[in-house]
């Protein structure tokens, strides 16, 4: 298995890099726009969960890219390769766009969905900047799922730690009003970030035009002409899949968003800096999921089911390891880490108490993660979309709500929901790979 463990991660390094760098950069948003007020922080909270709950559906859908390509690689089909980077910027350019609407749709809706009035003051701008700053991020997602369909992780990883670190600068002058500007609290975060999303797309396009193979692939892409119908719904067959299934796994926790919301803002404030502490383990899990993808798809490209299945094994030892890691240091640490997000004693007191309940789910979030991933190496997505809305729609929802509200857990409630639904999703997944890979020698 060893070698397994280090092809795995071989590629599997630099996503993580790219993954946990975002999560930090909204780690540290929270901690300076928390200091900044209770009421802003539930704002970030509230608008993010809205807004990712449609991000995540378009970033997934492009994730269809990556197999699709690696297939054309590993067998050579160079034209192929430039064919679905045409397709994947077609694809991209209209789901982009069709994102953009929903979510400037719901802008009249937000002072409806029983949150604090000062809270949707404060939510609005910010989330306008973060609708902005989706087009230019959609586009950094394209190239970035393409470079990994080749193989490649590394470049994303570069980009990535330059525009984060300009996104904390960025975060600090505009947040709290330095260097002679005024104080703009999740505001100011937003449009840290809109420049930060503006500059990514850039920095990928001078890196395919940089090296000599990438930068054939781009000038072929776009002189063979628009992609046909059939090209598309060929990305969108197996891409659409992938973009419900994390869309729905996306709903659930913008929903709990919502919900805890009613509880009031410090319970909003609290459960969100919970949420983004467990996101850092899971931005590992998907790093190691990225490159279960890459690895499967190529294995099964060249039809070497053995390597194939062993790579995905290697996956699941390796996450469960990290998960194990990222538990015990949320656990441990659980009356401290709250000190970096607020003063409030009462986020305290509750981010505190929701920690435990982060560290049991990293387990089944990363076996979820990994095996979603194993199953889009073998372009089999149909299935997994099924499985992830039984285990997040039909089974968390009702569960977090009754748990909530008529057993009176309060956001403890939603937490239990959250453990027993990716738990779900993890057996569905896991069960679902082993079972159609069993026959393949």
């Amino acid at each position: 298995m060893l070698p397994y463990y280090r092809r795995n991660l071989r590629i599997a390094f630099p996503v993580m890099l790219t993954q946990l760098g975002g999560a930090l950069v909204g780690l540290i948003d929270s901690v300076m726009v928390g200091h900044y007020s209770t009421t802003d922080l539930a704002a970030v909270s509230f608008a993010n969960g809205i807004f990712f709950t449609v991000m995540v559906f378009a970033t997934g859908a492009v994730m269809g890219v990556t197999p699709l390509t690696a297939y054309a690689f590993v067998q050579g089909d160079h034209e192929g390769v430039s064919r679905m980077l045409r397709t994947g910027w077609d694809f991209t350019c209209t789901l982009t766009a069709l994102s953009c609407l929903l979510l400037v749709a719901a802008i009249p809706f937000l002072g409806s969905m029983g949150q604090d009035p000062d809270v949707v003051i404060a939510a609005r701008p910010y989330y306008i900047t973060r609708i902005i700053g989706l087009i230019p991020f959609m586009l950094f997602c394209l190239c970035k799922q393409f470079l990994e369909g080749l193989g490649n992780t590394f470049v994303a990883m570069v980009i990535t730690t330059v525009c984060n670190v300009l996104n904390v600068i960025l975060n600090y002058i505009l947040i709290f009003g330095h260097c002679g500007f005024s104080p703009l609290g999740a505001y100011g975060a937003g449009l840290a970030s809109l420049i930060a999303c503006a500059l990514m797309p850039l920095c990928f396009l001078f890196a395919l035009l940089e090296k000599k193979k990438w930068r054939r692939y781009l000038l072929s892409a776009f002189h063979c002409g628009h992609s046909s119908l059939r090209q598309i719904k060929e990305l969108a067959k197996v891409g659409v899949p992938i973009g419900i299934q994390t869309f729905v796994e996306a709903f659930i926790f913008t929903i709990s968003f919502i919900m805890v919301g009613w509880l009031g803002k410090e319970t909003q404030a609290a459960h969100m800096v919970s949420n983004q502490v467990a996101d850092l383990t899971f931005m590992l899990a998907l790093g190691i999921g990225s490159a279960t993808t890459i690895r499967v798809s190529h294995q099964y490209g060249v039809h070497n089911y053995k390597a194939m299945k062993m790579a995905a094994r290697a996956s699941v030892h390796l996450v469960l390891c990290m998960n194990a890691i990222g538990a015990t240091l949320m656990i441990s640490l659980r009356h401290y880490i709250p000190l970096l997000f607020s003063n409030d004693p009462e986020v305290i007191d509750i981010v505190s108490r929701l920690l435990i309940y982060a560290a049991i789910f990293q387990f089944s979030d990363g076996l979820q993660c990994v095996g979603a991933a194993s199953l889009r190496g073998i372009a089999d997505v149909r299935r997994p979309m099924v499985y992830a809305f039984i285990s997040y729609i039909l089974i968390a929802l009702p569960i977090g709500y009754l748990a909530m509200f008529p057993l009176g857990l309060g956001v403890d409630g939603m937490w239990l929901a959250f453990i027993i639904a990716l738990a779900m999703a993890a057996v569905f997944f896991h069960t679902r790979f082993w079972r159609l890979t069993a026959k393949w020698q």
